[in-house]
């Protein structure tokens, strides 16, 4: 089977809403349902801000997390103990300059993003390179095998802690 232009066109708009739609679900705090676009075998991870191109072998990483703990995670956000979120914080994400390149049965996703965050009078701006290893499911669906936030910024002293879902 041959692969047109009009393909990659198709599947890149699809990829792009598929991200959009991510972004909606943790802006509108709806964290479980974000979770559900996982597999269950699937890593989340946000590198150390010191490295361009990270190990999780060899690296320190801000989170690393196989799908259980990402559940733990978004249970504890959602939690009424979740002292660093309570109240939530107001999100708005950008995803922008999207790259998407078939891999085998996976497509390899790079996007850039900016996330505002603002709590309690103050407001942080985190911004990144998401790369993302997207599996396409026969429905013509996406799941995450596995979703990266790469930070580029030289440190957190700014915003100081990372306390949401980037």
């Amino acid at each position: 089977m041959t692969t047109t232009i009009s393909d990659g066109v198709e599947l890149h708009y699809r990829v792009e809403r598929f991200l959009y739609g991510e972004a909606e679900l943790l802006d509108a705090w709806r964290l479980r349902d974000w979770l559900k676009l996982f597999t269950e075998d699937a890593r989340y991870t946000v590198p150390a801000t010191d490295l361009a191109d990270p190990d999780p072998v060899h690296d320190l990483y801000l989170l690393n997390e196989d799908y259980g703990r990402l559940k733990e995670r978004v249970d504890s956000l959602l939690g009424k103990w979740a002292h660093a979120e309570n109240p939530v914080s107001t999100t708005r994400r950008v995803v922008t300059n999207v790259r998407v390149r078939p891999d085998g049965e996976h497509l390899d996703v790079r996007a850039n993003f900016v996330v505002y965050r603002a709590r309690r009078g103050a407001s942080d701006t985190y911004i990144g390179e998401y790369r993302h290893t997207l599996l396409s499911l026969p429905d013509g669906t996406f799941r995450f095998a596995s979703r990266s936030a790469v930070l580029s910024h030289e440190n957190l002293c700014a915003q100081g802690k990372l306390s949401i879902i980037l």
